[in-house]
């Protein structure tokens, strides 16, 4: 008995500290104290197996899963609204007001650029953890969130409840991680929600163990009756604190709108000052039984608003024109920039499309320039910031020589760019096999840049087939991969011989066959055989598939270097079916064009929800299209709808559809 009590007591201490530290930012033990008690927890475990609990802090180490499992959410997570300015927040203060015939109290909580969880605990210990996925279903993560120290194990109180939370990087570990990929030649992470992500997504735990990765808990859904009388949202994330969860510490209780309005300008700027990204305000009704009153629409609830900050410009001055020729031939100017603190993050280069742009922008090397983040992930250059010294600054000129290969380039009838005409050039080669790897397409993890150019440099490979032919040991003769990384990365390749047709049509490269065209093509042609025999006429027949589009496929597909390499692929077992992942007919015929950012979904998962209920989906507005389903900042697309007197959906209402 005293060897358990003894374990129990170290369990307890180290989970105070952990607490202490990872939640209240306040030490409890010394490095070398905690060391020395984890060492004896892990020593006497290892004695008496028998006494060893899922909640152990010595399980947080981490493990290897094939694969994640779907598990369907007991309680929906939904989305919120958004509100861009003071006008939409005192427009949706309005509503839930009106009804009351007073002010109601609320709460404002940073909006955390991260990834929503839900948490499951039972009798105070932590069972389960699944990703938001589509509010519905997510997927089981429990292994890898359990590496996570900011998440208890086990609470201070036997509690059954669910709670919810943002995962996140915090910036100093996100900057760590893609310096150390810098050095090492490995792909960075655009941001610190990418990192986040990518790091969840490990089916090895160890990894996700290794990533400095946090969580801010904002909401629980209480089952135990005593739990059930909590009036407020405030006090019940007072509550969750005092179980063991990190909350959030700018989390602010108002009186009215007005606070609200003071709290998002307050953080508008300060929030470049916090360790972690954050892109707006969540502000909720505090009182429970306001909020059950309010209840929900198909996808939000009433009773909650999501306020988005404004995309931040910065002045920065344009050191050079870095070129760079891609998968497809086109070299594509990209500025380097004097760094500049953009969003949140520093920023030393930035996209300028294409030669027409600089034109257009009248850009040269010198200039003091505008920056601002898409979508607060891409830096881009918006214009050039008026100097008396600009007119004296060279004109800039378009190359006339690969930066590669040094091929004359070229320019192609009806396209922007200039590109290289060299079927070998080294940069596109790399290109091309380095997006077959990617993530939308055959999604081969552990293959990135520095991996496919020292296979290409040292003639390993001359293609994308060539991957499918090496074997564990030609991986180890790269720089610093060892014998079980040869082994992952072998195993990586062989396992995305599996991808579906749409994956593989993606990863082709094929010109104007970007992810979407692929799945609209790949859901008409079902088979390679399929590509290969369809005519130009039946390609442009395709809803959303032009003449360009159908003559660049039909020309891909009847190359003889091309037809050669699917040989390869087909011989080295990659020759997928299109499978059909269809719900319903509810949209059967119909078909959708998508324009502008919707507000809880992105294109893709969109797409998808329309294709899966037998609706099709167009890129670009005609007499044919059936609905425009249109997010913010909705460009000529919707212009074009309402001249044509197409049906235009708010998300809201799409949901509707479906529901």
């Amino acid at each position: 008995m005293e060897i358990l009590e003894r374990i129990d007591y170290l369990k307890n201490e180290i989970n105070k500290s952990n607490y202490e530290y990872y939640v209240n930012e306040n030490p409890y033990l010394t490095d070398f104290e905690y060391d020395k008690l984890f060492a004896e927890l892990k020593e006497l475990e290892d004695k008496y197996p028998m006494f060893k609990t899922p909640d152990s802090p010595t399980q947080r180490v981490g493990s290897v899963s094939e694969r994640f499992f779907p598990h369907t959410h007991k309680y929906r997570l939904y989305s919120l609204d958004n509100s861009y300015n003071s006008d939409d927040l005192g427009k949706w203060y309005e509503r839930v007001c009106k009804e009351y015939d007073k002010e109601l109290e609320l709460v404002c909580e940073l909006k955390i650029d991260g990834l929503a969880i839900a948490l499951t605990y039972e009798n105070g210990v932590f069972v389960r953890g699944v990703t938001r996925g589509d509010g519905i279903t997510g997927e089981d993560i429990t292994q890898n969130l359990k590496t996570i120290k900011a998440i208890p194990l086990k609470l201070f109180e036997p509690k059954n409840l669910e709670v919810r939370g943002e995962i996140y990087m915090p910036k100093s570990s996100f900057e760590k991680l893609n310096q150390l990929a810098l050095e090492r030649g490995e792909k960075v992470f655009a941001n610190p929600r990418n990192a986040a992500s990518g790091s969840l997504r490990q089916l090895d735990s160890t990894i996700t163990a290794k990533r400095d990765l946090s969580m801010f808990t904002y909401t629980g859904i209480f089952e135990d009756d005593a739990d059930k009388n909590i009036k407020t949202h405030y006090d019940a994330m007072m509550y969750l604190k005092k179980l063991g969860f990190k909350v959030n510490e700018n989390v602010r209780k108002v009186k009215n709108i007005q606070g609200v309005i003071d709290y998002c300008k307050e953080w508008e700027t300060k929030r470049f000052e916090l360790n972690y990204a954050t892109d707006g305000v969540v502000i909720k009704v505090n009182d429970f039984s306001i909020q059950k009153d309010l209840g929900f629409t198909a996808r939000a609830p009433k009773w909650a608003t999501a306020f988005k900050f404004p995309p931040e410009e910065v002045k920065t001055k344009l050191l050079d024109i870095e070129l760079n020729t891609g998968k497809t031939g086109v070299v594509t100017p990209v500025a380097v920039l004097e760094p500049v603190a953009l969003a949140g993050s520093t920023v030393s280069r930035a996209s300028l499309h294409n030669f027409d742009e600089i034109k257009r922008l009248d850009v040269r090397v010198g200039d003091t320039v505008l920056i601002m983040k898409a979508a607060e992930i891409i830096p881009k250059v918006i214009k050039v910031v008026e100097t008396d010294y600009h007119k004296n600054l060279p004109v800039y000129v378009p190359p006339t020589k690969c930066p590669s290969c040094g091929s004359e380039l070229v320019e192609k009838e009806g396209i922007v760019g200039l590109y290289c005409p060299n079927p070998n050039c080294e940069s596109l080669m790399c290109a091309k096999i380095e997006y077959w790897a990617s993530k939308e397409a055959m999604d081969i993890d552990k293959v990135g840049p520095s991996i496919i150019q020292q296979l290409y440099e040292k003639n390993m490979i001359s293609n994308f087939a060539d991957l499918y032919k090496l074997l564990p040991q030609d991986f180890m003769m790269l720089d610093l991969i060892q014998e079980k990384s040869a082994s992952n990365i072998y195993m990586s390749i062989q396992n995305s011989k599996t991808r579906p047709l749409n994956r593989l049509i993606t990863a082709l490269g094929i010109r104007h066959v970007g992810k979407e065209t692929a799945d609209i093509l790949s859901e008409e042609f079902t088979s390679i055989d399929a590509f290969k025999n369809a005519t130009i006429d039946q390609l442009s027949q395709v809803e959303g598939i032009g003449e360009i589009i159908a003559k660049s496929v039909y020309e891909y597909f009847h190359d003889t270097a091309n037809l050669k390499i699917i040989d390869e692929l087909i011989s080295l077992g990659i020759n997928p079916s299109q499978k059909s992942a269809k719900q319903s007919n509810k949209l059967e015929g119909k078909v959708f064009v998508l324009t502008g950012t919707l507000p809880s979904m992105g294109r893709d998962e969109a797409s998808a929800i329309i294709k899966s209920h037998g609706g099709k989906t167009s890129s670009s507005v005609s007499k044919k299209t059936d609905f425009v389903l249109a997010g913010e900042n909705a460009g000529s697309k919707l212009d074009k709808a309402q001249n044509l007197g197409v049906i235009i959906l708010t998300e809201n209402d799409f949901l509707e559809m479906i529901k």
